[in-house]
């Protein structure tokens, strides 16, 4: 039995997959390829940890091929010329091909008849996107599917597996506790392999009591992780208490007291609720001041959670840093709840007939669309009309901050065009 419990976990055919359900639930994809044994070569992309190999080893169960490996970057073109001769005498084999991105050029020519023949399932694994990073000649010949991180109920659900299935897992009998387990989950940010290295160094660190049974605490599973449990526990107060503190930081433009609530998730594995919290902070608080955040917000944050840690916390500095010295609006979000507030104090008020569709047969004869004036046809664009249902004629909900050159462009033009409509 191997060593390592990742190893000995591996899944042994495709109902043993832990996430991913998007490509192997019930009538997705992959699984109904491996059910049709209509298997095609793919490439599998995402963060480290997350399924590539346990997906490819999985298919080859369930399918009963041999299942090999050969890493782009290590392995030899003679190690590859093996495995093809193997699976000419064998009637094919599933090769994972780790960092399929790195293959060189004389690999790829040896590769691609390969694929062809169909002797050869290869299924490609890569953290980069293969749409940059793979040769034209190898994608136009697979499947592309990119795999996504894996929930802390995915991590947990592993976890309990391992120490549940006494052949695979422990032979012998281990009390987690329920915090621990939490602590396991959400340090290790979505890497399955991860989680279940640093549960196999707790358990096997730790000494049988009386009973012969290993207890293992949340101080056991700190001290392998050389972590602290921080903000770990994602339903208690202290956890929403570090994401309020980031907030309010942000907001106060306190850019040193925003990076260390930061550091507090980062520290935590917490990337999930640092973009949830960050992306609401761009558009909350930051606003039509400075647009361009947002734009900058976003990106990163997408990125940040394709790369995950510990990568992603240059990232993530960037974005706070950003967003703690960018000038603050919240204008436009004061401007939709007015709006809301208005829209459940009267309901659905009936739209001026001008406005209404009238595309529809028989709409013209209801009088819909009628008179309106169409802006583009006016010389600035622009033209006297009522667009305000008529009980809300004088509302004025967007009241514009003078915090941002954006910003105040756009209030200037609303006042421009105020004065017009009077």
């Amino acid at each position: 039995m191997p060593d390592n419990l990742a190893l000995r976990m591996r899944p042994r055919d495709i109902s043993e997959i832990i996430g991913q359900e998007h490509l192997v639930g019930e009538g997705k994809i992959i699984r109904r390829m491996v059910e049709a044994n209509m298997l095609s070569s793919m490439i599998l992309y995402g963060p480290p940890g997350i399924g590539k190999t346990s997906i490819a080893s999985a298919i080859a169960g369930t399918t009963k091929f041999a299942f090999r490996t050969f890493n782009a970057t290590v392995d030899s073109k003679k190690r590859l010329q093996e495995i093809a001769e193997e699976a000419k005498f064998s009637g094919g084999l599933v090769l994972l091909l780790d960092e399929i991105h790195r293959l060189d050029k004389t690999k790829q020519d040896f590769l691609l008849p390969l694929l062809e023949n169909g002797n050869i399932i290869m299924i490609g694994a890569t953290t980069e996107n293969p749409f940059f990073s793979v040769t034209p000649a190898i994608r136009s010949r697979v499947q592309i599917f990119e795999l996504e991180p894996l929930s802390n109920d995915d991590i947990k659900k592993a976890i309990n597996r391992a120490i549940s299935d006494k052949e695979r897992g422990f032979s012998f009998e281990v009390k987690l506790d329920a915090d621990a387990r939490d602590f396991i989950a959400t340090a290790t940010n979505g890497d399955l392999r991860s989680a279940y290295n640093s549960l196999d160094l707790a358990v096997m660190s730790t000494p049988e009591n009386d009973d012969g049974l290993r207890h293992i605490t949340l101080d056991t599973v700190e001290n392998s992780l050389q972590r602290s449990y921080i903000t770990m526990d994602k339903d208690g107060d202290g956890h929403y208490d570090v994401l309020s503190a980031l907030q309010k930081s942000i907001r106060g433009s306190d850019v040193n007291a925003s990076l260390h609530y930061a550091a507090r998730l980062v520290e935590a594995g917490d990337l999930p609720s640092l973009a949830r919290r960050l992306t609401v902070i761009a558009y909350e608080d930051i606003g039509l001041a400075n647009p361009d955040a947002q734009t900058h917000t976003v990106t990163a944050l997408e990125a940040a959670q394709k790369i995950g840690f510990p990568e992603a916390r240059i990232l993530i500095a960037n974005v706070v840093i950003d967003l703690a010295l960018s000038p603050k609006s919240n204008s436009a979000y004061l401007a939709m709840d007015a709006a809301l507030a208005d829209l459940r104090k009267s309901g659905n008020l009936p739209i001026p007939r001008h406005l209404r569709d009238g595309h529809y047969s028989g709409s013209k004869e209801l009088g819909n669309a009628k008179n309106y004036l169409y802006p583009h046809d006016f010389p600035e664009k622009w033209v006297k009309q009522q667009y305000l249902p008529d009980q809300l004629l004088d509302k004025n909900y967007f009241d514009p901050n003078q915090t941002g050159k954006y910003e105040r462009a756009l209030g200037a033009n609303k006042e421009r065009i105020d004065k017009l409509s009077r």
